[in-house]
């Protein structure tokens, strides 16, 4: 069988498990035995149709498991989301396919060779500033949750800091191929224009307070150096780096110091300081609020869940009992519905998309590309390292997105567009191997 034959396989397979889901769904919230939830899996399935006929033509030769997963990690979210808001079921169906058609339009230009982007490494370098610093422009960046990570034009919000974080790989990827073997050597000097680059995005997100993305960024750097230089020095002077600033934001920052507040001490016996409303509360009824929330969510989940729309999330009155459920937390409502087992199983997915990443990382056969593919593919485990790690109180909490499940239009957006980028060099390290 073929490869995009078994893709297509792939792809019904999880368009059987994303019926299943919401049929669930749509039993529960309705209490009828309807048909109107095939219009989600219709639409998604069908534009997942067309990503794969784009990928016959442009990416003959590329991982089949990719797509698929994908597929089935973004049914997934919009399953949840739909439980959560139909509304925002609508919207975020939307931006996927935004998403898919970006894609196919990322996998036709570039289909004769990627490898054109690393000439316009600089280019990518500045470019990621630029976005990053757009957020701090007076009129334009929208603060959201105590961080400038938006930027707002009429009735349209978009956060510049998921394309910044490609932007930012393209660079690391073409310049570490140009200077690897100087800094394996030691050669510092060439670390010059990296660290000037990389050290101003770095300082913009933390003028921002966008504290997440800079972990991001931070985690991203220091891998793609490990990977061009195989030096383990590079990697313990950049922990201590990490150490020192880590622990000079904590002093310079109140947003830093209380984020680890509550990551150490959720629970108090005695009333605090709030510094939501300024009065005394207990720290889990203020500030830790929505993280105590989330893990009594999981607990409440147990071996295997209260099922698909049985979950309990709102008061008798329609209050939400966490704040920002379907973005940051939307990976404790799938603990919840779906129990251990269903969002282990999520985690599964998102390793197997992972370890698939490093493969094609490995089969490449250029520099630029297992540099590019390992920032993307290392990026992916980080961030979801980072957000279910908050979640479940491994790490202080950041304000990132679950990649493919969480819903928001730049994230969905991003992520397409890393998804082309792996399925581009996928197909040609695989052509290259199979033309020998």
């Amino acid at each position: 069988m073929s490869a995009r034959n078994r893709e297509l396989l792939n792809l019904g397979f999880a368009a059987l498990v994303a019926s299943a889901a919401f049929a669930s769904v749509s039993i529960v919230g309705t209490g009828l035995v309807t048909t109107h939830w095939l219009g989600y899996v219709g639409v998604i399935f069908g534009l997942y149709l067309v990503a794969h006929v784009v990928g016959r033509f442009a990416v003959p030769y590329a991982d089949p498991t990719l797509l698929p997963i994908v597929g089935l990690l973004t049914a997934i979210g919009l399953t949840v989301i739909y439980r959560l808001g139909p509304e925002d079921a609508r919207r975020q169906a939307v931006w996927i396919a935004i998403g898919i058609g970006i894609l196919c339009a990322t996998l036709f230009w570039l289909r004769f060779d990627y490898r054109v982007l690393e000439r316009y490494k600089y280019l990518f370098g500045i470019s990621a500033i630029v976005l990053l610093m757009l957020p701090s422009i007076p009129g334009l960046g929208h603060r959201v949750n105590g961080a400038n990570l938006w930027i707002k034009v009429g009735a349209m919000q978009f956060q510049p800091g998921e394309l910044a974080k490609i932007f930012m790989i393209i660079f690391l990827a073409g310049y570490l191929r140009d200077k690897r073997e100087a800094l394996a050597q030691g050669r510092l000097k060439d670390l010059g224009p990296l660290l000037l680059i990389w050290g101003a995005a770095m300082l913009v997100l933390v003028q921002t307070s966008d504290l997440g993305s800079a972990l991001l960024n931070f985690g991203i750097f220091l891998a793609m150096v490990y990977a061009a230089t195989g030096r383990l020095v590079y990697v313990g002077a950049g922990i201590a780096l990490f150490l020192a600033g880590s622990a000079a934001l904590y002093n310079a920052l109140d947003r830093v110091q209380q984020r680890v507040t509550v990551w150490l001490h959720p629970w108090t016996d005695d009333k605090v300081f709030c510094a939501i409303n300024g009065k005394l509360e207990y720290r889990q009824n203020c500030d830790s609020y929505q993280l105590v929330k989330s893990l009594y969510s999981i607990a409440n989940g147990g071996f295997g869940g209260t099922g698909l729309g049985k979950g309990t999330f709102t008061t008798v009155d329609g209050v939400q009992l966490i704040p920002y459920l379907n973005t940051d937390f939307i990976y404790s409502a799938i603990a919840q519905e779906a129990g251990l087992i269903g969002a282990a199983a999520v985690l599964l997915l998102v390793m197997v998309l992972v370890a698939r990443g490093m493969r094609i990382a490995l089969i490449a056969q250029d520099g630029f590309s297992k540099l590019l593919v390992t920032g993307l593919t290392f990026g992916l485990a980080l961030q979801t390292f980072i957000i279910v790690g908050g979640v479940l109180r491994v790490v202080p909490l950041t304000g990132i997105t679950l990649p493919f499940i969480s819903y928001g239009g730049s994230s969905i957006l991003a992520n397409f567009v890393m998804l082309a980028l792996l399925l581009l060099v996928s197909n040609r390290a695989t052509a290259t191997a199979v033309n020998r």
